[in-house]
């Protein structure tokens, strides 16, 4: 048995990590019959057919000439099929390029080319969408040795670009029959060899962006995706057996690590959800899983308040009972109960949210209740891990502590007092950016730290709290830093908002208001009336904010801003 050493945290732990590869390995060894993966409403895999769908992968690997280390585009939405064709290329030895399916396809198909894929892995949505373009496939075909477009429903054949390639999938099935005439069997597992460097490029991921020239791709080692692997089986020890409904962006790393890479090396049954998790199908969909713990972001999380619980919580008798001690504590009592059990009633790890900061009156209930959660944090360039811990420790308003083994430092001063931005260092942090040396040195200092993008501090105990992105912060002609995430957790716990942006232009502080004319038409108001309510209520605000930060005025919007997978909004499109 694998033994955990603990050492100082100075020293790094590449020589005590397993590769993740063999983790997956055992995993599938050790729980053969056990279901490992569903689409929810839909099939089931268990570990034993995942490793007859790999196995079938390898063979046209092979005989289509794709080597180890070539790389193999993914695009496709959330399923099981994608969590299937994901460990084929890596457990291959081939480098994996995960692309969201919100993604264009020409975006896709020029940084395929510019990562120099050799296969590209669709579903039938987007091989609808590459195939409907010709030029597409003139693109593709630019790169030396591409071989094709494979779908993953059923692994068949879309779109030759080779005559090896479409041989080798013609003749699959009976070269799958002929390696294995009585069908695989557990002995015919072996995905790991001593022989694969922590060093090794795992993975390319595209973070932002729409073309080579603007997307920058995060090279992964081996050791990174390691790493985070190894935190999240220490921190959720027995979980062999347990649900996990997977809802977000499997192709983002807050997903693919602890939705896909953690639970199905660790004999977890993961329930795939296809589409967005709104409030209602969400719930529906928590109740029938009962999930152990639910990766969340916190959009999903403040619109199932905003639907469920603040109705409750902000009128009579509940909003007078909640000031009240003792009855307080029966309103929160009951208010935990009906959200247990909307989630499950098997939150034993709890919800785990990521990506963004939670609202505060959000967090401010959940902690009341004491409800089972914590906020972590992370990026890409770490795959994806930097802070989390324990819901026993976890301190409100923070981003938790530090994951071993990664080191952090605040660029400040004084950082238990002063903003500074988060730096980090260890063996989950990246290689660099894909072909781009000019971003990769800008990004680290010249000490070989990690640049996050993100301003915070760090308590006397090790708790990490981000004030808010470094660009995004607001400098005043008198020299004041104002971060807008602040103000803009006030304004959207008014009535009638759905979401806000503060700005700055013209020496004065604007907040773009997205309002909720839905509601507003539910309770009588016109459009007129509700602009005004809103209006009032975010200029009224100025009286809990410092002279510096105070709004000059609304502007009030009907369509929400455009957002990233993880949900943020793209700021930059109304600055």
């Amino acid at each position: 048995m694998h033994r955990i050493h603990k050492i100082p945290q100075s020293i790094t732990l590449s020589i005590y990590m397993r590769h993740f590869i063999s983790y997956f390995n055992d995993s599938v060894k050790e729980h053969w019959n056990l279901p490992a993966i569903t689409n929810f409403g839909g099939k089931t895999y268990t570990y034993g057919q995942m490793a007859e769908s790999i196995a079938k992968y390898h063979i046209l690997f092979r005989s289509a000439g794709i080597r180890e280390k070539d790389a193999i585009a993914l695009y496709a939405r959330n399923s099981a099929e994608w969590a299937i064709a994901y460990f084929a290329t890596l457990t291959y030895g081939a480098v994996t390029v995960p692309f969201l399916p919100d993604f264009i396809p020409s975006a896709v198909v020029e940084l395929s080319v510019f990562s120099k894929c050799k296969l590209l892995i669709a579903d039938a949505i987007a091989v609808k969408g590459l195939n409907g373009n010709d030029a597409n496939i003139q693109e593709l075909e630019k790169i030396e040795g591409f071989a094709g477009i494979l779908n993953l429903d059923g692994i068949k054949l879309e779109h030759a670009s080779s005559e090896l390639f479409r041989e080798a999938c013609g003749a699959l099935d009976a070269e799958y029959s002929k390696l294995y005439p009585n069908g695989l069997s557990v002995n015919d597992v072996d995905y790991y060899s001593s022989e694969r460097s922590m060093e090794e490029v795992s993975e390319i991921s595209f973070t932002s962006g729409t073309t080579s020239a603007t997307s920058k791709g995060v090279v992964l080692p081996a050791r990174s995706l390691s790493v985070n692997l190894e935190f999240a089986r220490r921190e959720v020890p027995s979980c062999v057996g347990g649900h996990i409904f997977a809802i977000l962006p499997m192709a983002h790393m807050f997903g693919q690590a602890f939705d896909v890479l953690f639970p199905l090396s660790s004999g977890v049954h993961v329930y795939v959800m296809p589409g967005k998790p709104t409030p209602a199908r969400l719930i529906g969909g928590l109740s029938a899983v009962k999930p152990f713990m639910l990766l969340t972001v916190p959009l999903v999380i403040e619109k199932i308040f905003k639907s469920k619980v603040f109705p409750i919580t902000r009128k009579a008798p509940a909003k007078y009972l909640l000031k009240i001690p003792l009855l307080d504590r029966i309103v929160l009592s009951k208010i935990r109960k009906a959200l247990l059990a909307a989630f499950g009633n098997e939150l034993t790890v709890g919800l785990i949210i990521g990506g963004a900061a939670l609202n505060r009156e959000v967090e401010d209930l959940l902690k009341r209740m004491k409800f089972p959660y914590v906020v972590g944090y992370g990026m890409t360039e770490c795959g994806p891990l930097i802070s989390y811990c324990d819901k026993s420790e976890y301190l409100k308003y923070s981003c938790g502590k530090k994951a071993s083994p990664i080191e952090v430092r605040i660029d400040s001063a004084n950082p238990r007092r002063v903003n500074g931005e988060i730096q980090v260092k260890g063996d989950a942090v990246m290689l660099g950016y894909y072909n781009n040396e000019s971003a990769t040195k800008a990004t680290f200092t010249s000490d070989g730290w990690l640049k996050t993008g993100d301003m915070g501090i760090i308590d006397a105990k090790g708790n990490i709290f981000i004030k808010g992105r470094c660009k995004n912060m607001i400098l005043t002609a008198s020299g004041q830093n104002i971060y807008p995430e602040e103000i803009e957790d006030k304004i959207n716990n008014l009535p009638y908002v759905i979401e806000s942006l503060v700005v700055g232009r013209k020496n004065a502080l604007v907040a773009l208001v997205v309002a909720d004319y839905a509601a507003g038409k539910k309770d009588g108001l016109s459009k007129e009336q509700l602009d005004k309510i809103v209006n009032d209520n975010v200029l009224a605000l100025n009286g809990e904010l410092a002279a510096y930060s105070k709004i000059g005025y609304t502007e009030i919007r009907s369509e929400q801003f455009e957002k990233t997978p993880k949900q943020s909004i793209r700021r930059f499109m109304y600055s």
